[in-house]
This record gives C-alpha cells, structure tokens and sequence, in this order.
C-alpha cells in the first residue's frame, strides 16, 4: 500500500557547514539526514524516513483542515 506522510521537519547548517534535515516520524521515532546542500540533505531525510517505515511501519495521522492567519 502506498500513503503520504505529511511531516514538519527543520533544516539547519552545523558548524562544519554540513546541511542536517530532522523530523519526527513518531514521538519516539527521530530521523535525520545528512548532505552538502539543504536539498541533499532533504532527499537523504526521505531516504531515511523511508528505511524508518520500513522497520516500524507507518504511523496514524489525523488529517484536518484549519484556517491559519497570514503572517
């Protein structure tokens, strides 16, 4: 069966100038990935998101539509 995950994820630069992508696949369940540009490190973040669903299986998600107010 094939799902969409929608998840929040940050993308930062560490001192050594390595681009790190995070998100949270479930409260106990953290995945990074690792690259030399933000986009890299994103595409090796799906990979490993991927690998995570793999051996854990995919979490419940409760999808709802919400009026958010411009910024």
């Amino acid at each position: 069966m094939r799902r969409q995950l929608h998840l929040p994820f940050i993308v930062g630069q560490d001192e050594d100038g390595t681009w790190v992508a995070e998100a949270a696949l479930t409260p106990d369940i953290f995945v990074s990935g690792e690259g030399d540009t933000r986009e890299s490190s994103l595409d090796d973040l799906r990979v490993q998101i991927a690998r995570a669903v793999a051996d854990s299986g995919a979490p419940e998600q409760l999808v709802i539509e919400i009026d958010v107010p411009d910024n």
